[in-house]
This record gives structure tokens, sequence and C-alpha cells, in this order.
């Protein structure tokens, strides 16, 4: 290694990033996950100029999704897991890059970045661009069903079959996984935000009552489920009249909230049992010990590890860290870029 290569080594602050629909997650080189934020950014509005002097970006531009007067606008750039507005993702990365390494910009970080499986050539290059633009040295890709198995911590690099279900805000990935390679797998654009906006639309036709993504969300949380309950749930929710335009207030129950979610948690189901289908019979066998593994934020909804098991027969678990399973694999990956650098793609790859 030469010494200039040697010293920006020492020196920079590599990350690994889940560049998430609904939220972004940074794991730094042995400090584990320092950063995880909402993938918002407060904008005025027809200017893609940040407010708060650029720093309503996160968590702080969360508060204002829903709520802006006409003049500001809250951006979530990320949808179905590629970026969907190429200068606002460049701003929230650099923000969210700068967040991590403060002080020390004047050395570039090494990146690697999880992208949904499957995606196409120029949504990779969308992704490296818009990583480069913000400051990165070096940027790779790693797909995040491989990624969510290593920081499940599933022995991948064995030539035995293991399947991951992640099910983050606006993809679900369902993969088989051996030798540290998707084998069979399927990215299917129904996840966490179908849920809220499943949840909506059965609040505005069942209830005539108007309700906002935030008020979905936590819905979903408080009484989502995918199978039946032993207790079923009671929720009051406030929103506004669709018919009279006022403000008004109704109570929900879990079987309200299963209902609206029927469809989207369907899909998902059936993706699993498509790929299973697909999957070579060795490996298959190999699925009868080592089960499903489920992550990201939709496997925490209620009942669902339950109905998949039900429906494929094959033991299912929600790892241990389901939210930060992605990005705890893009960290590994960077910790051992050497070892596992046969598995990335990056910048010089692609063209």
């Amino acid at each position: 290694m030469k010494p200039v290569e040697w010293l920006t080594n020492r020196f920079a602050v590599d990350m690994g990033i889940d560049l998430g629909t609904a939220n972004t997650l940074v794991a730094v080189r042995d400090r584990g996950i320092v950063l995880d934020e909402p993938s918002v950014v407060a904008v005025r509005k027809g200017t893609n100029e940040v407010l708060l002097d650029g720093n309503a970006v996160g968590r702080a531009a969360l508060e204002y999704l829903g709520r802006t007067p006409p003049i500001f606008e809250a951006i979530r750039p990320m949808k179905s897991g590629v970026i969907a507005d190429f200068e606002i993702t460049e701003k929230m990365l650099r923000y969210f890059m700068r967040r991590v390494q403060p002080g020390r910009t004047f050395v570039k970080p090494q990146v690697v970045i999880a992208v949904p499986w499957g995606i196409t050539m120029v949504e990779k290059r969308a992704v490296i661009g818009s990583a480069e633009r913000a400051g990165a040295r070096r940027v790779f890709l790693v797909d995040e069903p491989t990624a969510a198995a290593i920081g499940a911590e599933l022995p991948v690099h064995e030539p035995q079959g293991h399947m991951v279900v992640d099910i983050g805000g606006g993809t679900s990935e369902v993969a088989v996984i051996s030798l540290a390679n998707v084998v069979e797998g399927e990215c299917l654009r129904v996840a966490g935000d179908d849920f809220s906006d499943a949840i909506q639309h059965y609040i505005r036709a069942k209830f005539n009552l108007l309700i906002g993504e935030i008020t979905a969300e936590k819905l979903k949380k408080a009484a989502g489920s995918a199978i039946p309950l032993d207790e079923e749930i009671e929720v009051e929710i406030r929103g506004r009249d669709s018919l009279t335009g006022l403000p008004r207030r109704a109570v929900l129950t879990s079987v309200d909230v299963r209902e609206a979610l029927s469809e989207p948690v369907r899909k998902i189901v059936e993706a699993i049992k498509s790929v299973l289908e697909r999957t070579p019979p060795e490996l298959a066998a190999d699925l009868v010990q080592t089960g499903i593994t489920m992550c990201g934020g939709g496997s925490l909804l209620r009942g669902l590890p339950e109905l998949v098991e039900r429906e494929t027969e094959l033991p299912t678990r929600v790892a241990a860290h389901p939210l930060e399973a992605v990005a705890r694999g893009t960290g590994i990956f960077l910790e051992h870029l050497d070892l596992y650098s046969q598995f990335l793609e990056g910048g010089d790859d692609l063209g």
C-alpha cells in the first residue's frame, strides 16, 4: 500500500450506509451504528433550498411532514428504495456524512451503500454519483439481502441456503443466499410505506376520515397485525372529515387495521412463496433446517412471522436487531473490504 493511501485510510472516517426510503442508518468502522435518521428533507418549495441553514434534514425535517405552510415542503427523496430526487438525496447524504465525521471533512471517506437487489445499472450509477458528489472518496454497493443476512449474523459464506426477508419502507427483499451471493430473489415494491398508504385509504373509505402519513404510521405500530390477536386493540384517531371538512375523531380496532393491511401482507407472502418455488432443490432442503430470517421495520408487524411460518411451513424468526441488520451488514463489509471486495460493486465496475 502506498504511503499516501495508507495515510488516507488511517484518517478517513469510512462508513457503511443503509440508504432507505424511510430511514437512513450509518455505521462507522470500529464504532458500529452512529446515525439513524428519517430520510426526509424540508425545503423551500420550488427551490430545493434546505431550511434552517441546511439543517432541516432527518428528524428535524420529519416534524415538517404534513404540517408545512404552502411555501415549504418536506420531501422524501427516496422512493421504492431508489433515488427519486438526485439533488435532494445528495444534500441529505452530505449532511449525514458531515454529521458522522465532524472536523475531518478534509479526508474523504470510503463508503459502502446497500441497494435493493435487482435494481438497474442506471439506478446503481445514480447512487454512486450522489454519494461521490456528497463527499465520498470511493463508493461500493452491496445488495440489501446479503447485507441484511450478514448483519443478522447468518453464516452466509457456507455452501448452505439461508432465506432472508427484509421488509423496509419502500421495498421488500426476499432472497435465498449461499456462498455470500443471492441465488434466487425478488425485490417487491410493496413494503412499510404501502402498509401506511393502505391504512389511509381504508380509513377514508370506511370512516370518511382523512389522516396524514405520520398518523397512519403511528396507527400501524399501535394496532397493526397480520393475524387475529388474543386481545384486539382499540385506538382513537383524529383527522379531517372528508364530507364536512371539519376535524373529528374516530375509534378503530386492530381488526380494522388488519383488514386494511391484508392486501400488502398477502403480496409479501406470495413473493416469499414464489422465491421458494424457484429455489434449487438442494438449497430448498437446507431451508427446512435454516428457515427464514426476517428483518426491517415491516418484520415487526404483529403476527407476520407467525403467518409466514404457517404459510411456508418453515421455521421463521425475526433477527435480533431487525431495524439495524442492513446497516450492520454494511459496517461488517466495511471492516473487511479486502475479504468482501469480490462481492461488492464499485464505480469502476459500473463504468
